[in-house]
């Protein structure tokens, strides 16, 4: 997107003008430094080395790691651990009731919280103490970051703080929730012996079951070890709605992380798997046109429960365009192949033979065993809005008309006069 005039966004300009977006949209400053951070991740392709370093410093690239190491670690940097009960709670500040659950917290100089719910699932108390770990190491426990929780809102402020405006707590907290995040995720998988342990696995997204390592750990953990920098990973929770998000591959997004929108396409594996009621992962194929490119994508999905009990799909995904011509094929081939058999059986079809050999090919050389088995399936055409769904039989019935707007056609009735 060109900025231009250059002049209209110019620094001072923009912070007289964004705060006032923020604030006459209801964005909350949590959201936008989520959609800043995303943006910087993306960007880096979620490769950060300096937080990488921190983490090796502390953990010596011990792979896999225990619940006792980190422990251990936390000891070693003078943290204190205490204990504390609070079951879930149903969150009243969200649209759609779900449960919330506060899985630990750090008061400064050095005490962390953990919530004995969590004793019941290693991996995620592990992922919980080195996340406080982070904060210890990176920014000498301060104290000035939110409680991990799962499943509601985290909040900034205090609660009789009525203000709308963006607080710049909002911002900093929130990167140092993803800095802390990172930080943990590289402390319990360190990039080079994580590589090779994804590599044995063929990259499946539940292999962390073998080492105690949280579904949405290793699938975060992928796009930042993985030599092939073309992924994206979602994290969706019903009816429609991204609580993390990553596009290292441009993939465009099916719903919004701030908002449901009203026209979904249905047809992406995230949201069929919402439905499903199948707990074990499945692959999919997915040609996805956007004006006059296509894209070619394949992803693992899972359903799961996060620490407070509720529902959600776990996604990781590649686009597969940049390995065909890497490997000597012509991608637009590829995916016209695939793109015809699925609109000539209604928007779903089989795979044709040449394409599922070169996808086999692709899926060895990238050690990723879902995309072999996605090639054994049917494909699918997906698109970010049913509204504008490319498929030869529009997925809603008929393809509704463009409005042209009014303005538009008293121009073209006077220049046509």
């Amino acid at each position: 997107m060109p900025l231009e005039p250059g002049f209209l966004f110019s620094e001072s300009l923009l912070q007289l003008a964004i705060p006032e977006l923020l604030s006459q949209t209801g964005t909350t400053g949590r959201q936008f430094a989520h959609l800043l951070i995303r943006a910087h991740q993306e960007t880096n392709q979620n490769r950060f080395p300096d937080i990488e370093r921190a983490a090796e410093s502390i953990g010596n690239k011990l792979f896999p790691m225990s619940l006792e190491n980190v422990f251990d670690v936390a000891k070693n940097l003078g943290l204190e651990i205490r204990w504390f009960d609070k079951p879930p709670a149903n969150d009243l500040g969200e649209d759609v009731p779900i449960k919330s659950l506060v899985r630990s917290f750090y008061d400064a100089p050095n005490r962390v919280y953990l919530n004995r719910a969590l004793e019941k699932a290693p991996a995620r108390l592990k992922f919980d103490l080195a996340n406080q770990v982070a904060h210890k190491v990176l920014h000498d426990g301060d104290g000035a970051r939110i409680p991990q929780i799962s499943g509601g809102r985290s909040s900034t402020r205090p609660v009789d703080d009525g203000s709308q405006n963006v607080d710049a707590r909002d911002i900093l907290y929130a990167w140092r929730d993803f800095e802390c995040s990172y930080f943990a995720a590289a402390l319990l998988a360190p990039k080079t012996p994580f590589r090779q342990f994804l590599a044995r696995n063929s990259y499946a997204i539940n292999a962390g079951d073998k080492v105690d390592l949280t579904t949405t750990l290793v699938m975060r953990r992928m796009p930042s070890v993985s030599p092939y920098p073309h992924w994206h990973y979602f994290d969706a929770y019903p009816p429609g709605s991204f609580r993390a998000v990553y596009r290292g591959n441009g993939i465009p997004l099916p719903w919004g992380n701030m908002s449901m929108i009203s026209d979904p396409c249905q047809h992406w594996a995230v949201f069929r798997m919402l439905h499903s009621r199948s707990n074990k992962p499945s692959s999919q194929i997915s040609v996805l046109p956007a004006g006059d490119d296509k894209r070619l994508y394949c992803c693992q999905s899972i359903r799961s429960r996060d620490a407070a009990g509720n529902r959600h799909v776990l996604c990781a995904g590649v686009d597969l365009s940049p390995a065909l011509e890497s490997q000597g094929f012509d991608p637009s081939a590829t995916i016209d192949m695939i793109e015809s058999s699925c609109n000539a059986n209604g928007g779903s079809g089989p795979i044709p033979a040449e394409a599922r050999k070169q996808l086999d090919s692709i899926g060895r050389i990238l050690n990723i065993g879902w995309v072999a088995d996605g090639a054994q399936r049917e494909a699918t055409i997906i698109c970010p809005r049913s509204s504008a769904c490319p498929r030869d039989k529009h997925c809603l019935g008929k393809r509704p008309r463009a409005i042209k707007p009014q303005i538009d056609e008293i121009r073209e009735s006077v220049l046509s006069g």
